[in-house]
Parts: structure tokens; sequence; C-alpha cells
């Protein structure tokens, strides 16, 4: 017996349900997600888009159970993330872009001189896992030249994978570097020369209290900061100090609960002048910004050092 097509709408619909049942908070969205990327359609498109047939019926119906059975995010199913203007590709191993960090890369652009001002903007990204930040700068200034550090085997092939598929889409290559972004010895070429640090460093209080899709799936190492988040973010700050050039500007997202425990490291390492705490869309606190100071010394104690995303 010829199994009948169904239409588009009527497998999001029953894609939908099946999500929602499993207790997903966003079932319409992930399945339309999971629809429109299997058809090959935007997400806008499906409601014209012709009827399923059973072989991309079965590839979706595949994709839901998996999020369903498991709660593997569904940008692990379907293989990328958007991450402002781009899609990134990522996977088991790499943290997965939050929209809430287009607010710092906004900040971070709109601080940059622009182009054909000066000399062309140097900019670090710290614990960069996929490459969000250093990525997406890169498409936005391609007179820039951009460095991506990350220490994790994992999210480095992610990492590598996304700045070679942005070179050969036609954006200004980063700079890839295997090595800790916390090591006080970090880039000795580039010290003293860096127009903007940035880092989405791990930043979360240890805790068990996470949504299953993030407890089971994402890496550990690019999720926890120590007990108190700033782990990272202590040797981090020192790092960024060394590197930039006076006038020089650091921008680094934190957890919503400790913006003022961020902003006070920043502050006290004393390379620093005005520390800037910035929210997100929400209101809630999400980065710090601050200029390195034209008399601040060379160099202050880096801390311990802590583990990357």
């Amino acid at each position: 017996m010829e199994v009948r097509p169904v239409r588009a709408t009527e497998v999001v619909r029953s894609a939908a349900a099946a999500l929602a049942a499993a207790g997903i908070d966003s079932a319409r969205v992930e399945a339309e997600m999971i629809c429109a990327h299997v058809l090959g359609v935007p997400r806008s498109a499906l409601v014209g888009a012709d009827a399923v047939d059973h072989d991309r019926a079965a590839e979706i119906d595949r994709l839901v159970a998996a999020r369903a059975r498991d709660r593997t995010p569904v940008q692990y199913l379907l293989g990328y993330a958007v991450s402002g203007r781009l899609d990134l590709a990522v996977g088991p191993g790499v943290f997965i872009p939050r929209p809430e960090t287009e607010l710092l890369v906004a900040d971070v652009l709109a601080g940059l001189p622009g182009p054909g001002v000066g000399a062309a903007p140097l900019v670090v990204d710290l614990c960069a896992g996929s490459g969000t930040l250093a990525l997406e700068i890169a498409h936005a200034r391609p007179d820039a030249e951009v460095h991506a550090v990350e220490l994790h085997d994992a999210a480095l092939e992610w990492l590598r994978r996304n700045a070679g598929l942005r070179a050969a889409a036609g954006d200004t290559p980063v700079t890839v570097h295997a090595a800790d972004a916390t090591d006080p010895g970090l880039l000795p070429a580039l010290r003293g020369r860096v127009t903007a640090v940035v880092s989405n460093p791990p930043y979360i209080p240890e805790t068990d209290d996470l949504p299953p899709d993030v407890a089971r799936h994402e890496p550990a190492t690019a999720l926890f900061g120590g007990t108190d988040g700033l782990a990272v973010i202590h040797p981090l700050v020192a790092v960024a100090a060394r590197l930039l050039a006076p006038g020089g500007r650091v921008a680094v997202e934190h957890d919503d609960t400790t913006g003022a425990e961020v902003a006070a490291v920043v502050s006290g390492h004393g390379g620093f002048g005005t520390v800037e705490r910035h929210t997100d869309l929400a209101g809630r606190p999400r980065f710090v910004t601050a200029t390195r100071r034209h008399d601040a010394g060379a160099d202050a104690p880096a801390g311990e050092k802590g583990n990357q995303r």
C-alpha cells in the first residue's frame, strides 16, 4: 500500500506535540527548526512547504525522538547553532553559543576604531570554544587581525572547523592557538599590542541545578568556573591586562549572579580604569568591560589557572 505524503504543517504539529510531551519548553520552535532543517527550507517557509515524503518524515521522527529521549540539544542534532549573523558548526564537546553573547559582540564592535582609522584592530578571544566571538568579529570587521585561544581538544576541533568554514566563505582568517588562556606567558608576541580582549569563559558556580540538556551534554570544562564561578576569570583578567595596549579594552561575559564579583575582579587588578557593567535583553547582569590604563604597570599576578571553553 502506497504511503501518502503528509503536509509540512501536520509534521510540525506532530513533532511539537512529541517534544512538548517530553517536557521541552520551546517545543514548537524546536519542531520548526528540525522540520526546516530536514526539508531544507527556512522556518518561515514551512507553512507553504511541499508535502513531506516518507523518508524525510522518518528523519524528522528520528531527530524528534532523539531530542525527546535523552534531551540531546537540538543544535547538536542539527549540527549547527545560530551565532549572530553566522551559523557555526557544533556538536558534542563544545559549548553551544547563546543569544546573550551577541550583546557582548555588538559592544566590542562599537568600541573598535573605525575602518581606516589608525592601525587595524588586533583582537584576541580567550576560551574561544566554537569561535563565536572571534568569528563574529572577523566577519563584521574584515580589516581586523583576530586570534582565538582554546585549550580542550574537542572544542579545538570545532573551532578549527568553523574557522576554516568562515575563511572559505570569504571572511578574514582567524588564527587559532591551542593554549591555556590563563597562562601568564600566553602569546608573547602580542603582549601590549592588542586592541580588544574578549572572553566567554567557564563561569557558572558549581551546581547540580542545570537543565538536563546542559548537564548531560555540554562539557563541564566549558560551564563551571569553580565554586564561585571566578576560578578562570581571575587569571584571565591578568592575562588580558598583559596583552592589551594602553587604551585597549577587555570584555568578559559572566554568570547573572556574579556581576558585582566579576566587576570587582577587574577593578581590583589595578591595570584597568572604570569598569562598566552590562545587562542582557532580560535586564540580567551579563558582561563587564574596562579599558587598560595608560599608566598601568606591565604585569600583575596571574593567579591560578583554570579550565576553558
